[in-house]
């Protein structure tokens, strides 16, 4: 099978009715992580290692619930509590790279609300496929994210 090499930017901003740590926690936080992360109630996502620092490394598999068929590498490169996250991930199904991004994390907050915005660069082996899942997958798990800080929400002052 021949690679298809496809590249692309995706931004995905949200609005959360939570305060910024407590949002930041969410991503630092694996438990939380996995409830979020999911893009849908089909699908899993289960940590086998979480060194959530600088320099880190976090491992996760993902997929269908029955079939967690990729492998996700987090790699952590600056994390700057609770404004940034910096990091790459690499995707891969049994032995083989499928895809590489470098993920970019800005949480800012305002009297109100916390706004975050997640630009993925990504580059991808095996064709457009592969960004579109990427883009629906992380589309899904924001709105997760946004669902789940609201409801275990604590006031902004």
């Amino acid at each position: 099978m021949s690679q298809q090499l496809s590249h692309d930017t995706i931004s995905i901003s949200k609005t959360i009715k939570a305060p910024a740590e407590q949002v930041f926690s969410a991503w630092e936080n694996p438990k939380a992580r996995s409830i979020w992360g999911a893009p849908s109630k089909d699908e899993a996502v289960e940590f086998i290692e979480n060194d959530f620092r600088v320099g880190g490394l976090d491992v996760h598999r993902c997929g269908q619930k029955n079939d967690l068929q990729f492998r996700v590498e987090t790699h952590y490169y600056d994390i700057r509590k609770p404004h940034r996250l910096l990091f790459t991930e690499r995707v891969y199904t049994d032995d083989s790279l499928l895809s590489a991004s470098l993920i970019t994390v800005a949480i800012s907050e305002n009297k109100r609300a916390t706004e975050f915005k997640v630009t993925i660069q990504i580059t991808s082996l095996v064709g457009s496929g592969m960004i579109d899942g990427t883009r629906n997958g992380w589309q899904c798990a924001l709105s997760n994210l946004t669902a789940y800080l609201e409801a275990t929400r604590v006031e902004v002052k």
